[in-house]
């Protein structure tokens, strides 16, 4: 046995000599990688050749010799494994076939990628019937409209789907980590992902059309869990969510008594109409035309108009689409009539009702009349037809152009209005709207004509309307006339050359019929009643403000003259300081003409005062107030003393009066304590050379009552008398 055991091993040595070897067949190696050395060395027998077989991965492998080489850089997402396939050939013939696996390894070095750039999604803000939304990648539709009352989407519920929003990896071991990140503000409150790994979007808040109709967010994805791991990528995409509006609300009646983003205390509407009469246009009513919206502005249904009660004996009808109420016969005598009326989306999913009150009333077949001459409106430039003309005094509002009649205190739907002289602008019942494209800024004039279409009585007014630039709109608010409010910018318009659409119609005596286009005190605007126009001009308001300054200003000089008369003496004695001898003329500006003051002193006594004769002063003007320049005002402790002059008492004071001679000037009294007679001296004005001395002399020289009257001048003065 042992040589038999031998004699095998020679054998196979002897075998393994005549065939190809390798000393290992599978290798691994990372992607990316280069390696310039040999991957393996291969045995060959003498007289055999080694060759790259046909399976092996093409241009992967090379053979020099008798080494093997990898030939490319491996690329993971490329192929993952590459094989040489290894033939040893004697000849023609192959004697061995060998297989060399190289198993290529994974790295991180591809970044992740959303198979979108930015996605635009359509959410409902309600789900149908109060189930969970379940839509697809490709969008939302709009929750059907039902007679049932839809529920709002629910807290929790995935709106899209983990498969909408996943990014892709071509490194197959990475685990990819999302992030959502709001753009618009808030909108994190209401979406967020189920999890990091998983990036499902779910509903956290109710939705609300009216209150956020559009959100954006930013999807981010990285393929390592720490942003600072290396090597890390990320990939980043736009999400926008579309809020789509769902059937909550009904119609609203305008103007709404409350309102806000849910619900609207609908308008009640009334009016009145005289007895014995039909009436051929549509009523006018407060306050304001019957007009309803769907409470749900995005989705904005057309509303049908009907009578559902009140009024069974079919005295008024209601247009369908247009809501202007009619009568189709009239009433022979005094009633009120209240009607139920129904507004109704055209879908018939909602619908709301309203009351109306109508009086009928007897009428004398009074004029009408306007209560005010002109009108003041605003509207931005680039209106086009069918747009409100807004009151100037209340930009917020329409403007009203409202004729009252003496048997209908508040409002009579018999006066029918219309502009007569401007064809941009028409009537609507009683608001002004544009009737054309309005290009230009501007000031339009219209006139505009009440007609009593029962006493033919007519009365006639002018609006004036200012187009504006505006600067851009607001977001779109229902009005009867369909229009939009608009912000208009502040400043004064450009005036329109004049034009016959554009001349201002003014107010005139009574006109045909009986009417006027004056306004009778005390009555009202529409919703002002009888205590009159509660809105005022700036040109009223400026009018009041000059009174109450002049008031003001009054007031402060009564003060003065009461605090002079009562403490003058006592302030005049506590200045020490002595004056210097000052020239023998004054001039003062405030008295040259013609401004002229002519000021009145104030009554009062003191002891030693010698009064002059009196002498006829000239008719008062209406003095011209100035600021008083800063060159002659002088502190109280600086008041001067009378200077010696020879025999001269040691203290004399002087008043100006406010008298003044026919040869013009004024006069002055001195007095003192120990003086026996008066010296009458007249004070004229100096020539404008001597001014800038005159007004710091002549503060100087008046006394308590001086200061009001200002220096005067010496005429004719006496070789005894004093001067300061």
């Amino acid at each position: 046995m042992g040589a038999w055991a031998l004699l095998l091993s020679l054998l196979m040595a002897t075998a393994q000599a005549q065939v190809c070897s390798v000393d290992d067949t599978i290798f691994e190696v990372a992607e990316n990688t280069n390696r310039p050395g040999p991957l393996a060395d291969i045995s060959v027998p003498a007289g055999q050749q080694v060759t790259l077989g046909p399976s092996s991965t093409p241009d992967a492998f090379r053979i020099q010799g008798t080494q093997l080489f990898l030939n490319v850089t491996p690329d993971y997402e490329e192929n993952t494994m590459l094989e040489a396939h290894l033939e040893c050939r004697s000849g023609d013939t192959v004697v061995t076939q060998l297989r060399v696996f190289v198993f290529v390894l994974d790295v991180n070095d591809n970044p992740p990628e959303f198979p979108f750039r930015a996605k635009v999604e359509n959410v409902s803000e309600v789900s149908e019937r109060g189930r969970g939304l379940d839509h697809g990648a490709q969008g939302y539709s709009q929750a059907t409209h039902s007679l049932c009352f839809p529920q709002d989407a629910k807290v929790s519920t995935i709106v899209i789907p983990a498969t909408g929003l996943e990014a892709q990896d071509r490194d197959q071991d990475d685990i990819l980590f999302y992030t959502l990140q709001e753009v618009t503000p808030g909108a994190g409150s209401f979406f967020s992902l189920v999890g990091t790994n998983l990036p499902a979007l779910r509903l956290d808040r109710r939705l609300d059309f009216e209150a956020q109709q559009s959100m954006n967010f930013r999807l981010l994805v990285r393929d390592t869990r720490e942003e600072n791991a290396e090597p890390s990528h990320t990939a980043t995409a736009t999400l926008t969510l579309e809020v789509q509006p769902a059937d909550l609300r009904p119609p609203w009646f305008l103007p709404c008594a409350y309102s806000d983003h849910h619900v609207c205390i609908n308008a009640e509407y009334h009016g009145a109409v005289p007895t014995g009469h039909q009436l051929p246009g549509p009523l006018v009513l407060r306050p304001g035309p019957i007009y309803a919206v769907d409470g749900d502005q995005g989705i904005n249904q057309h509303i049908l108009y009907s009578i559902v009660r009140g009024q069974e004996d079919g005295t008024f009808a209601i247009g369908a689409d247009s809501g202007k109420l009619t009568m189709t016969r009239g009433v022979p005598s005094p009633k009120t009539f209240t009607l139920v009326v129904k507004g109704e989306q055209a879908d018939g999913a909602r619908y709301s009702v309203t009351w109306v009150k109508i009086e009928a009333r007897n009428a004398a077949g009074s004029p009408p009349y306007f209560t005010k001459s002109r009108y003041h409106g605003m509207v931005a430039r680039g209106s086009e037809g069918g747009v409100e003309v807004k009151d100037a005094t209340a930009p917020s509002l329409p403007l009203r152009v409202w004729a009252q009649d003496p048997d209908f205190p508040d409002l009579n739907s018999a006066i029918a209005y219309r502009v007569t002289n401007n064809t941009d602008f028409r009537m609507d019942g009683e608001t002004l709207l544009t009737a054309s494209l309005l290009a230009h800024e501007g000031v339009f004039y219209a006139e505009v004509e009440a007609n009593n279409t029962v006493s033919a009585g007519t009365a006639r007014t002018v609006v004036e309307i200012q187009v504006l630039e505006w600067e851009e709109p607001s977001p779109p608010t229902a009005s009867p006339s369909g229009g939009s409010t608009q912000t208009l910018k502040p400043g004064t318009s450009r005036p329109m050359p004049p034009g016959p659409s554009r001349t201002p119609q003014t107010s005139g005596p009574a006109q045909t019929g009986g009417g006027s286009t004056a306004g009778t005190p005390g009555d009202g605007e529409p919703g002002v009643g009888a205590a009159g126009d509660q809105r005022f001009t700036v040109v009223d308001m400026a009018a009041l403000g000059g009174v109450l300054g002049a008031l003001l200003l009054l007031a402060l000089l009564a003060l003065l003259i009461l605090v002079h008369k009562h403490y003058g003496q006592r302030l005049k004695c506590c200045s020490g300081k002595a004056v210097e001898r000052q020239p023998l003329s004054f001039d003062n500006e405030a008295f040259d003409a013609p401004q002229e003051a002519n000021w009145a002193p104030a009554p009062h006594s003191s002891p030693g005062l010698m009064r002059a004769a009196p002498e006829p002063a000239e008719t008062p003007e209406p003095a011209i107030l100035e600021p008083p320049s800063t060159t002659t005002l002088r502190p109280a402790s600086e008041s001067p003393e009378l200077t010696r002059d020879g025999g001269s008492p040691a203290a004399v004071r002087s008043i100006l009066t406010k008298e003044r001679r026919p040869e013009g000037g004024y006069k002055a009294v001195w007095f003192g304590e120990d003086i026996g007679a008066e010296a009458d001296v007249v004070v004229l004005n100096t020539p404008a050379s001597d001014a800038a001395g005159a007004i710091d002399s002549g503060s100087e020289a008046s006394s308590d009552e001086d200061a009001d009257a200002g220096p005067h001048a010496d005429d004719t003065p006496s070789t005894g008398s004093s001067y300061i």
